[in-house]
C-alpha cells in the first residue's frame, strides 16, 4: 500500500494505491489546504480503510520480479520515488474506471427517479381530468 500526498495546482490530494498480487486499486482523497502531519495520520487511522473499500475497480499490472534487490539500488529507487510527484498511470487508470462506474450508477438512479416523477405527474394529471368530468 502506498499513500502519495501532492499538490495538484488547486488542492492537496492524497492518493492511496493498494496492490494485491497483480491487481491495483486506487482512491483519491482531497485534503484541501496543506495537511499537517497530524491530519495525515488521522486520515490513515480513521478514513483510509473506508476509502479503499469504496473503490470497486481494479487494474491488472505486471508483477515485479521477486529477486533480492541490492541495498544501494533500493536506496536509489526510494530517492527517485521521493522526487516524483503525482501517481502512477495504473493508479490513474483505476481511479478513472471507478469514476466511470460511479457515473453510470448515478445516471441509472437519476433516470429511475425521473421516470417515477413523470409517472406521478401523469397520474395526477389523469386524476384532475377525471375530477373535472365528475358530474357528467
Amino acid at each position: 500500500m502506498k499513500l502519495t500526498v501532492f499538490f495538484n495546482g488547486q488542492y492537496w490530494v492524497g492518493v492511496v494505491e493498494l496492490q494485491e498480487g497483480t491487481k491495483l486499486r486506487a482512491s483519491q482523497f482531497i485534503f484541501g489546504p496543506e495537511p499537517k502531519d497530524a491530519e495525515v495520520m488521522d486520515f490513515v487511522q480513521h478514513q483510509l480503510l473506508t476509502l479503499l473499500s469504496s473503490s470497486k475497480q481494479q487494474v491488472d499490472i505486471k508483477k515485479a520480479s521477486e529477486h533480492k534487490i541490492n541495498p544501494k539500488r533500493l536506496a536509489r529507487q526510494v530517492a527517485k520515488e521521493m522526487q516524483v510527484t503525482g501517481v502512477s498511470t495504473f493508479a490513474q487508470e483505476a481511479m478513472k474506471l471507478d469514476l466511470d462506474l460511479r457515473k453510470k450508477e448515478r445516471k441509472a438512479t437519476n433516470k429511475k427517479k425521473d421516470e417515477l416523477l413523470q409517472e406521478k405527474k401523469y397520474l395526477l394529471k389523469v386524476q384532475k381530468a377525471k375530477e373535472k368530468h365528475r358530474g357528467r
